[in-house]
């Protein structure tokens, strides 16, 4: 037996739980032995020549797991005709497997609760949304339970294997739910929050604080169906009515915008976090709509929406002063992330702008939607779920941003591919590295595929009553794939020598994301459903990628540190590599074009703005010379408990020495 096995002493196995140990043949012996005494097929000098067979079919693999070692003895055995051999073998691998699932179950209970309350478990940093809590602590227990669902009985299980040895990323397991959704404002002011048997029920508003007022119940409600964010457009144009109507003040908009937000920020959704909001606003009324007449409370208004900039010049002002004032510790309010749609008639000498870019200046909250250089016009985005009826022989954009989502559509899963990966495993062999790419976007093809199949069986079951009554069919939903570590893969791929910041990188990287987009046309024809290629955030993902590559391959080029290594997101520059924003810009045009589902590109700064205006001529700037879809301004500062807002990062306030414990960036 011994000369059989010469030639495999030296492979490494990968065990399931991702460690690295010598390959021991002599385990194979064992159990071919124990099957062949179970049923008397074949006696024990039998049992090397099938063993040299097994040796045989795994010669070569340089990744050997597990799996394939026992796919490979059922294999042998079945083609040596022992049957009940094999029928015994792979009865006992299933109790084996259900044992070990079973000792792991108990197990994790403990361990589950521990590394939460430890804060050990990876996924308490995974939502910059949630807090450290008891609430917290239920969703991270219940979510694993929710995720192992999703693994072990909905996926196959290639794909949950992939998942777990970080192969690509699922997002939301937690949640048996979709991922982001955006919802038509207008059709809750005419209809109301209603609809649902059994539950409580409100007809259309008929004033601006009860609408807003169910605006937070429906956002909050809906959160409770849905993984991520939920978005609404056009706030101002189909607000902006109520304002005229009752011809309210600016202090009493301002008084109803502020309770609006401060409502949105409560902590009120599952696992103590507050829901997940964005909000567009066009600014000046689009043109589709200016002839059009409100309706409130069943009653036509005397005027249309093209008559009211006065009235969303005041609920702008008010939502810009509320959100830069913060809570009453002078806090940023985190919720609704505003999305501002930058327009040719956009006023940028307005009183109202010059509010817009201080804030900007100085917190960094809102995204900025590029409709100067964009293909797309904001009447698409109320539109959308028409314009998705169209052909899935092109590649659409979700609109709304990283966040937000036009009305009616979103995405209903998100798969992220760990690219670091790649180019540790494929270094130099680009073929190598492209087939293996689409090995893993089919995998995540059929994931979303399976998953799209199993929200909409839910939905019809009435698992999201507020969904099905409000959007009703997910055919307009997009299934998501995103890329984590470019720049990595890029410096792991040659040596060290390129990355995201070098033009011989990003030629790379801009032939690789055409390839992707490829493959999603691919999907679409194949499946009638939509995909897009979004630059997913990937808080936890990119450092759960790290964490389990740097078990694996100890010598994969990573960023970050031995003890907190992580990925760079989707196919950004390297922090820190330019504190210029046109050199960044520059260098992300034409790769942040490539992204249809969702990107933003963050021009960090060191701090403050100097001033408003030299804010206001770099978004100007960027938007106006550059095509990309979206972007922030992200500058650095501090919140000290006693004197609130410090510009830049300080370990203590430079005024009264408190320790602050974190520096905020937005």
């Amino acid at each position: 037996m011994q000369n059989t096995l010469t030639p495999l002493v030296s492979t490494r196995l990968h065990k399931r739980d991702g460690s690295l140990v010598p390959f021991n043949a002599e385990k194979i012996h064992h159990a071919l032995t124990a099957a062949g005494t179970a049923t008397g097929e074949y006696q024990e000098a039998d049992v090397d020549l099938l063993l040299g067979a097994v040796l045989a079919r795994l010669r070569g693999i340089e990744r050997l797991d597990v799996e394939q070692i026992q796919d490979s003895v059922e294999r042998v055995l079945m083609d040596a005709g022992y049957f009940l051999s094999m029928r015994a073998y792979i009865v006992y691998r299933e109790q084996h497997g259900r044992l070990r699932r079973d000792r792991k179950t108990l197990v994790e209970v403990a361990t589950s609760m521990n590394e939460y309350l430890d804060r050990e478990d990876w996924r308490v940093q995974a939502n910059a949304n949630q807090g450290y809590s008891l609430g917290g602590l239920v969703l991270n227990v219940s979510g694993k339970v929710t995720a192992n669902y999703w693994l072990d009985e909905v996926y196959s299980q290639q794909i949950g294997r992939a998942h777990r040895e970080a192969d690509l990323h699922i997002h939301d397991l937690d949640m048996l739910a979709g991922y982001c959704a955006g919802w038509s404002l207008r059709s809750l002011l005419h209809e109301g929050l209603n609809g649902v048997p059994g539950r409580v029920e409100a007809g259309p508003p008929k004033h601006l604080s009860s609408a807003l007022g169910q605006m937070v119940n429906f956002l909050g409600t809906l959160q409770n169906e849905w993984a991520g964010a939920q978005a609404f457009s056009s706030f101002d144009t189909y607000l902006a009515p109520y304002v005229r109507k009752d011809q309210l003040s600016y202090a009493e908009v301002r008084q109803a915008v502020q309770e609006f937000i401060y409502n949105l920020n409560v902590p009120s959704r599952w696992g103590t976090q507050t829901p997940f909001t964005n909000l567009t606003f066009d600014w000046v009324c689009p043109e589709d709509l200016r002839e059009q007449v409100p309706v409130i409370g069943g009653e036509e208004m005397p005027f249309a929406y093209g008559d009211l900039q006065a009235e969303m010049e005041l609920i702008n002002r008010a939502y810009i002063e509320v959100m830069q004032a913060g809570d009453a510790k002078g806090r940023v309010f985190t919720f609704p992330i505003p999305t501002y749609n930058i327009t040719h008639d956009f006023p940028w000498d307005s009183e109202n702008a010059d509010r817009l870019f201080e804030m900007t200046a100085r917190y960094g909250l809102p995204y900025f939607q590029n409709f100067l250089n964009s293909d797309m016009q904001p009447n698409q985005v109320r539109s959308m779920c028409c314009r998705l009826q169209l052909d899935v022989r092109e590649l659409l954009k979700r609109g709304g941003g990283l966040f937000g989502s036009a009305e009616q559509t979103g995405s209903l899963g998100v798969v992220t591919i760990n690219c670091a990966r790649l180019g540790y495993l494929f270094k130099g062999d680009t073929s190598g590295l492209l087939q293996r790419l689409d090995s893993l976007m089919d995998m995540a093809m059929e994931s979303l595929e399976v998953k799209r199949k199993v929200i909409q069986h839910h939905m019809d079951a009435g698992l999201y009553p507020y969904t099905k009554r409000y959007l009703g069919t997910l055919r307009n939903h997009f299934s998501t794939i995103g890329l984590n570590g470019m720049h990595e893969m890029l410096r792991n791929f040659t040596g060290d020598e390129q990355g995201m910041h070098t033009e011989e990188g990003r030629a790379f990287a801009l032939k690789l994301l055409d390839h992707v987009r490829a493959t999603l046309l691919r999907f679409q024809e194949d499946t009638g459903h939509l995909y897009n290629l979004e630059a997913t955030p990937a808080e936890g993902t990119t450092y759960r990628f790290a964490k389990e590559d740097r078990k694996r391959y100890p010598d994969i080029l990573q960023a970050g540190s031995d003890v907190a290594p992580y990925y760079t997101n989707s196919s950004q520059l390297p922090v820190g590599f330019t504190q210029d924003p046109f050199e960044a810009l520059e260098l992300q045009d034409e790769l942040q074009c490539k992204y249809t589902g969702g990107t933003v590109l963050h021009l960090y700064m060191a701090e403050q703005i100097s001033s408003t205006q030299a804010c206001k001529q770099l978004v100007r700037k960027a938007l106006g010379r550059f095509r990309l879809p979206y972007l922030t301004i992200t500058p650095t500062f501090s919140i000290c408990p006693v004197h609130g807002y410090l510009a830049g990062e300080h370990e203590f306030c430079p005024k009264c020495d408190e320790v602050l414990a974190l520096a905020a960036a937005h």
